[in-house]
């Protein structure tokens, strides 16, 4: 798929599926710095070896942050200008995501709309999926738009 006006033939498929990323316990620390959030979970290797996960686990705003980065290494439209985050409809974090994991995420196209200013809405089902896991660590309704 080379431009974004292309994507309305695809609503109700699965548009895509990201490189592989993994989840370092540098990127879960500078996440921790970003948003000032160091529960122990998260930045304690020690004290987390005896918690019910083994280890340090992501933030979940973490995984979910990761949508953008996932989306851009996924997709290049030829005549997209700009893309924003719109928001999300549903958001669940259905699974913890261990240091040392590699996530990527599944794109699955459920709605195009034209907007104004030559636009578009999409709204995608999105899944970041754990490699080696059964269950995935996310799944999110999110809506973007993209401007041509």
């Amino acid at each position: 798929m080379s431009t974004i006006r292309e994507l309305e033939a695809r609503v109700g498929q699965e548009v895509g599926v990201s490189p592989w990323v993994e989840i370092t316990q540098e990127r879960i620390d500078t996440f921790a710095r970003a948003i000032e959030d160091f529960q122990w979970i998260h930045v304690d290797a020690a004290r987390a070896k005896s918690s019910p996960f083994g280890g340090t686990i992501a933030h979940g705003f973490l995984t979910l942050s990761l949508l953008s980065h996932l989306a851009e290494a996924t997709f290049a439209f030829s005549d997209r200008k700009m893309g924003i985050n719109y928001g999300l409809n549903r958001v669940r974090f259905t699974s913890p995501v261990p240091v040392g994991s590699r996530v990527r995420a599944r794109f699955t196209l459920l709605k195009f709309e034209r907007i104004e200013n030559n636009g578009v809405q999409v709204v995608w089902n999105t899944t970041i999926e754990m490699q080696g896991a059964a269950k995935p660590a996310l799944v999110a309704e999110w809506l973007g738009r993209h401007y041509y």
